[in-house]
């Protein structure tokens, strides 16, 4: 998703949120930080991809990463491989 649909999206859904009447719902706060818990994991997962993709980059083995990202070589080279452009060892 470009960052300019996801923008329009996230207006979309701020709009969603200031349209409920409080008379029908508590309020909006908890979708609120619904949405930003949500925001934070996708910056976060971006950050992650960055980190592994440098990672690799500079020579690091999967093994390596599995063991930072607290799990083995073969699920972080399953999860991750694709998204940093690399497939092998």
């Amino acid at each position: 998703m470009t960052s300019t649909s996801q923008t329009d999206r996230e207006r979309d859904i701020d709009a969603f949120i200031d349209s409920i009447d409080p008379t029908s719902m508590r309020d909006a706060r908890h979708l609120r930080e619904i949405a930003a818990a949500r925001a934070a994991t996708e910056q976060t997962e971006r950050r992650l991809v960055d980190a592994v993709r440098a990672a690799r980059a500079a020579g690091d083995s999967w093994t390596a990463i599995g063991i930072a990202l607290r799990t083995s070589k073969q699920n972080a080279h399953r999860k991750f491989a694709s998204l940093v452009g690399q497939t092998g060892e």
